[in-house]
């Protein structure tokens, strides 16, 4: 597995205020951590701040901690479960910092201390005091640590650096010189390394897609589990008849047209033909720095909803809602963008999502066609949507994509923003976070984050139409995986 650490903006500001010495000095301090676990990655999610008391750290130039100081940090760690982070400053150093031989036995030394204390591995960080870079390790054994990918930050934008022995700068193609036109050399090799994931990746998701892959990202993951059919035809910008036909994953529409899409040289797609809501599809999801929710249904939004806190994985949602008056013309529309982050309401606090639809989505009742006469619903119609239409949101989280990983002017991600089209207006919503928001709260929490995920085709709810419903999917899932196999074999025998 690859290694990474990251902590919210606010985490960072607190941290930077005492290590960043005005005397121009190193300072050290300790934190907290616990792990954030994906399929290929470990994450250490960092906490919060142990600051030192009077007398439990030395600044002499190279300044020190105290075994004291250290003992008492593990010591409240342990009772939370989590281990420790020692953290000193560079001065005046920018990028990603190595270690020096003093360094390195210091951390060396309390590796041992911090194990048989937290049963966790100790974590070094080191803040490179110009320009605010961290860098980190974790030392699994006393010898050598293994070094991180990236340190990121997560706020209203996305800080991320980098360590170029693991994850090298790509250099700019030529097909992207008017992306790199656009916000520089710098901002663009930062932001062709990320890894960048879309779930669901139907008119919305896939547009999406293709436009990052365009960007010139390296790294791009696309996951869902349905099929084109016909219906999707007239919003699914790329899908062909014949994909709904053959009723073809979605995902393998999606890989098709990012690959055409892709400026990057060594470009990498993965497919996950899987749920986010089932462990599997979580797993994946935690490999990733950024993620676009391009969900309609709420409990997928509520575990991407999770992530984006718990994990400290930025994720950018956005919507559509269509109303149509009895004759069947348009009343209007509104289509609403948001980036959900750490410092930001939730997607439960901005109304994105509600509790009622999220538990009945959970225990399958959406899919029951019970529920659906009794509750008045008009079966089999869907929400209405349009092609013309479903760009715009695409094109509303894009720009938040940009305003996150860019930042133009400083400024980062804006508020909740929606867009009623009968009266051409923008609308800032002044969302704010609940006093006892759960999400929220669980800010940091990484693999001890409240579950709500389950195993796809095993519901927990005993109700008939529930499992009914359920199992209909997980059909339909293999039936499009077997009748795509079948063709591709067809194609190469000729």
């Amino acid at each position: 597995m690859t290694i990474s650490i990251a902590m919210t903006q606010e985490l960072s500001n607190e941290l930077e205020a005492h290590l960043a010495r005005a005397d121009g000095q190193e300072d050290v301090v300790i934190a907290t951590y616990v792990w954030s676990t994906g399929n290929t990655r470990r994450t250490a999610i960092l906490g919060r701040a142990v600051m030192p008391a009077p007398g439990e750290r030395k600044v002499h130039g190279n300044a020190s901690f105290t075994g004291g100081y250290v003992v008492r940090a593990a010591t409240e760690a342990r009772e939370r479960s989590e281990g420790i982070v020692l953290l000193h400053s560079h001065p005046d150093a920018t990028g990603w910092q190595g270690l020096s031989g003093p360094d390195h036995n210091t951390e060396s030394e309390y590796e041992r201390v911090a194990r048989s204390i937290t049963g966790l591995p100790l974590v070094g960080m080191t803040l490179g005091t110009r320009g605010s870079s961290w860098s980190g390790r974790v030392w699994e054994t006393s010898a050598e640590p293994t070094h991180a990918e990236s340190v990121r930050v997560s706020g209203s934008t996305l800080r991320v650096t980098w360590n170029e022995d693991r994850r090298r700068a790509p250099r700019a193609t030529e097909y992207q010189r008017r992306t790199v036109a656009a916000w520089g050399e710098s901002i663009q090799r930062d932001i062709a390394r990320l890894k960048v994931l879309v779930v669901g990746v139907g008119s919305v998701g896939l547009d999406i897609a293709a436009r990052i892959a365009a960007t010139g990202v390296e790294h791009l993951g696309v996951m869902d589990v349905d099929v084109v059919e016909e219906l999707n035809l007239d919003r699914m910008i790329g899908a062909t008849r014949e994909d709904a036909r053959e009723r073809r994953l979605k995902t393998e529409v999606a890989a098709r047209v990012a690959r055409t899409a892709a400026t990057a040289t060594d470009f990498e797609l993965q497919t996950h033909d899987v749920s986010i809501t089932t462990p599997e599809g979580l797993a994946a999801a935690l490999d990733y720095d950024v993620i676009f929710s391009c969900v309609d249904r709420p409990w997928p939004r509520a575990v991407l909803n999770s992530v984006a806190y718990a994990d400290l994985i930025p994720v950018i949602d956005g919507g559509i809602a269509i109303d149509t008056l009895p004759d069947g013309r348009m009343r209007g529309a509104t289509w609403k963008t948001h980036a959900i982050v750490p410092g930001r309401p939730c997607m439960q606090c901005n109304g994105q999502l509600r509790v009622n639809e999220l538990t009945l989505d959970r225990a399958g009742l959406l899919d029951s066609p019970k529920y659906i006469r009794q509750s008045g619903i008009q079966p089999g119609t869907g929400a209405p949507n349009v092609a013309a239409l479903a760009a715009s949101v695409s094109a509303g989280m894009l720009a938040t994509f940009v305003s996150l990983v860019a930042a133009p002017a400083g400024i980062g991600v804006p508020a909740p923003l929606r867009y009623a089209l009968a009266v051409h207006q923008l609308e800032h919503l002044p969302a704010t976070s609940g006093m006892f928001c759960t999400y929220e709260k669980g800010t940091a929490l990484g693999d001890k984050r409240l579950s709500l995920v389950s195993n796809s085709c095993s519901p927990t709810s005993q109700r008939t139409d529930s499992r009914r419903g359920r199992l209909r999917r997980c059909a339909r899932r293999l039936l499009a995986a077997f009748t795509g196999r079948l063709a591709r074999l067809a194609e190469r025998t000729g």
